[in-house]
């Protein structure tokens, strides 16, 4: 029989890390071995499951475990710590952190030398989907306006989404630029006319919006548009033990969620 695979969660309190923490605990691909908080968490210390008679609590002491996978879904500083932990440990690292900066961008790349390494945006199989569709229609309609509405609830801190930036990643690579050259985050005033080629970005914040993205092609006289609605955050949270489940044990690299879909498909 095939041994559980040895997870470790960071950020463990937080929405998503509640949503797996419920998750795990039915899934025998798993062991858990491991949930951690911030050092100041309330939770530190506290009975991960006070139901069960496991002795596991939340902690902040990575030296404390021994893993084979760490789910990320903490904050630019939890995924720090993950990082260096995994390093260290040879361990696999699925993260879906955003707001990262450009010096931790550049370590996770620099990781992806040592470890497999898997970071998204985004863990909804719906999304990925959206991401190669805007993709195709960004290459078959070059010429036509592109925007990018994304809403959150009101607690998200990032804007925009870490979704919302990966799809217009994407489209702006299948039109032969980038978004350091045609990204349009805000629109005061009086800004003029659209400027040819833009990506523009509109944010909404409140309530309790789990997660809406749509992409707007228009062109004259016609639009296109392309959208992604989640309505359970538990999505994510499957998808991103999907993604851990897959990539314990591959060999270092860095991976995307459509590796896994073509894996999965044979391709």
């Amino acid at each position: 029989m095939t041994q559980p695979i040895r997870l470790a969660i960071s950020g463990a309190s937080g929405r998503m890390g509640r949503a797996l923490l419920t998750l795990v605990r039915e899934d025998s691909r798993f062991e858990l071995v491991g949930a951690l908080v911030s050092a100041s968490s309330a939770h530190n210390q506290a009975p991960v499951f006070s139901d069960s008679p496991t002795s596991l609590r939340y902690t902040h002491d990575w030296s404390a475990m021994v893993a084979e996978v760490v789910i990320d879904f903490s904050g630019p500083e939890g995924l720090t710590e993950a990082l260096a932990y995994c390093t260290a440990r040879h361990a696999a690292l699925v993260t879906g952190t955003t707001g990262i900066d450009a010096a931790l961008q550049a370590r996770l790349d620099e990781a992806t030398r040592h470890i497999p390494l898997l970071h998204a945006a985004n863990f909804s199989l719906g999304v990925a989907v959206l991401k190669r569709l805007l993709r195709e229609a960004a290459m078959a309609l070059p010429d036509w306006d592109l925007e990018i509405v994304e809403a959150h609830h009101g607690r998200k801190e990032d804007a925009p989404s870490g979704t919302a930036l990966a799809l217009g990643h994407a489209a702006a690579q299948a039109r032969g630029t980038s978004l350091a050259k045609d990204a349009v985050y805000v629109r005061e005033g009086r800004p003029g006319a659209r400027r040819s080629g833009s990506i523009g970005f509109a944010v909404v914040r409140g309530g309790d919006v789990v997660g809406e993205h749509t992409a707007l092609l228009l062109g004259q006289g016609e639009r296109v548009e392309l959208s992604h609605r989640a309505t359970e955050r538990s999505i994510f949270a499957r998808g991103a033990l999907e993604a851990a489940a897959w990539l314990a044990g591959r060999k270092s690299g860095g991976y995307a969620i459509d590796d896994m879909l073509q894996a999965r498909l044979g391709r």
